[in-house]
């Protein structure tokens, strides 16, 4: 992790939270927004994921921040689940329909998209993705990507929990099993964040002398990176679940199945609706906790929300990982405006960060914990 960038990052959040444009720009402001103006009011469509998540009200207070000091307006809309894939796209096509001067992203499904980008290359309708980027875009239509490193936030999440667990695997007289629940394999950002994890884990594990098995998903199984045994003889098996839907109850479900098992040491929930699934299966098993010698299940989450840092308080999650939609949104408006403008950008890459029960409360760590 590069504690610079993550001061800096949440510095600027908390400035943006209650303080002065000319502030928050002498801050850390990225040189290329710098004294930005809007040459006329703009309106943009904002196409966030859904409202399952208060990591999208989050978001939207960023947007709301930078549309105030840039004299913009936004609209920001979603389906109801990040599983509505076809909804998503259909509200695309609209906003792209009525010819924006630009339009922000957070797609569910990146390959659903492709199309509607290309309308927009064809168009002259400047895209900016934020909190999830799109690598097969059609050249020329994204033109700034907003969005955390999601490998490195991934394996973040990895390097803290397997301290946690390092001298249970070393010790253990069997197979044991590390648990991982990602709400999708469609998002580019939860696949990152996914094999992001799952690939430090095995590396970190593989350092130690062990062999690793990946199962479950199709998708990271495939995606994983140095697994170097089969399930039934590796010494780690990293069990990894997709629910059919992206919904809290059917996390649980898929988490449930996995912490029942007796040999299940740890377990990751890659984004908040998977790490509240996590946590309502445990309400049922009650196996969590931060002490892994005296026999808990390591868990550990992603993004925020009063559920996870409730968990993260009280010791049923060891920590979590967590980002910043609040400057994403923020960035994402600050980018269209330029866009906008005519200006070429540069993409505005943010950093994922441990947080646990001893820093939850430090300046540089408290704006970015949204509820």
């Amino acid at each position: 992790m590069n504690f610079k960038k993550v001061v800096a990052l949440s510095i600027c959040a908390a400035m943006v939270a209650g303080m002065s444009a000319s502030t928050v720009m002498a801050a850390d402001m990225p040189d290329q927004f710098k004294d930005l103006k809007a040459n006329e009011a703009y309106e943009f469509p904002m196409i966030v994921k859904s409202f399952q998540a208060t990591y999208w009200d989050a978001a939207q207070e960023g947007m709301k921040k930078a549309a105030e000091e840039l004299g913009v307006t936004y609209t920001a809309q979603g389906p109801n689940s990040e599983s509505d894939i076809p909804d998503q796209v259909n509200m695309i096509n609209t906003a792209i329909g009525a010819n924006p001067v630009g339009i922000g992203i957070a797609a569910c499904d990146t390959s659903s998209v492709l199309d509607s980008l290309q309308t927009c290359a064809d168009k002259g309708i400047p895209v900016v993705t934020f909190d999830t980027g799109i690598t097969d875009a059609p050249e020329g239509s994204v033109v700034c990507e907003v969005c955390t490193d999601n490998a490195q936030a991934g394996a973040e999440a990895a390097t803290h929990m397997y301290d946690a667990i390092k001298d249970v695997v070393a010790n253990a007289d069997g197979q044991v099993v590390i648990g991982e629940v990602n709400q999708d394999a469609t998002a580019q950002n939860i696949q990152q964040r996914g094999t992001g994890f799952i690939d430090k884990m095995i590396e970190l594990l593989q350092a130690d002398g062990k062999t690793v098995a990946v199962a479950g998903n199709e998708f990271y199984v495939n995606a994983a990176k140095g697994a170097d045994a089969t399930e039934a003889d590796a010494d780690v098996v990293i069990q990894v679940a997709v629910p059919a839907q992206t919904t809290v109850e059917l996390c649980s479900n898929e988490a449930q199945a996995i912490l029942s098992k007796e040999n299940c040491i740890a377990i990751f929930g890659s984004n908040q609706v998977s790490a509240e699934g996590v946590l309502a299966a445990n309400a049922n098993l009650n196996v969590l906790g931060s002490d892994a010698a005296n026999g808990d299940v390591i868990g550990v989450g992603f993004d925020a929300g009063s559920i996870i840092k409730a968990a993260v308080q009280d010791g049923t999650f060891l920590g979590a990982v967590t980002q910043s939609p609040l400057m994403m949104g923020y960035y994402a408006i600050y980018a269209l405006t330029a866009a906008a403008n005519g200006q070429e950008l540069e993409d505005v890459p943010t950093d994922g960060y441990w947080y646990d029960s001893t820093n939850m409360d430090d300046e540089e760590i408290a704006p970015n914990l949204y509820d």
